[in-house]
């Protein structure tokens, strides 16, 4: 049996397979970009709630006392009330790096300055007051305490 096929029955099939192979790599292309879309998305919506989630500590600085809305606490003291604004930036920042938002280099520096914060600074108390209250993600909570308290005290050892 031998096919009997011209040459313009090869054009027609390798016309066919092209305009099927375009088709196939611009549906792989728009996937990807509607993926990375609903990425940027999230990432926006984060940074919008972290900046709300700001503006409400700003409220606690001026009144402290209204900290019992959120807390049935009397007041919080202005450390109090620093301390849980950098905890939500560490927070918003391991969220932009589990989002593949921030590349290793700069999550690097992030933790490198987490660490500093944790062996310097007071705010390891202010954690482990607000820990309590599960104010945070548990993933965030156990990067705190695996990667960032745990090292810090090795590091002190």
């Amino acid at each position: 049996m031998v096919l009997d096929i011209g040459i313009t029955d090869v054009l027609s099939i390798a016309q066919t397979v092209g305009i099927v192979g375009t088709l196939l790599i611009a549906l792989f292309l728009s996937r990807r970009e509607v993926r990375e879309l609903s990425i940027d998305i999230e990432t926006k919506v984060l940074s919008d709630l972290d900046e709300k989630v700001h503006r409400l500590e700003e409220h606690l600085w001026e009144r402290p006392e209204l900290a019992r809305v959120i807390n049935n606490v009397p007041t919080l003291s202005p450390e109090a009330v620093y301390a849980y604004d950098v905890l939500n930036v560490f927070s918003h920042a391991y969220d932009m790096h589990e989002r593949k938002v921030l590349n290793d280099n700069e999550w690097f520096g992030w933790v490198q300055w987490m660490r500093t914060c944790f062996r310097l600074g007071t705010i390891k108390e202010h954690w482990k007051q607000f820990q309590q209250s599960q104010w945070y993600d548990p993933s965030f909570d156990d990067f705190i305490n695996k990667e960032v308290i745990a090292y810090v005290e090795r590091e002190i050892r």
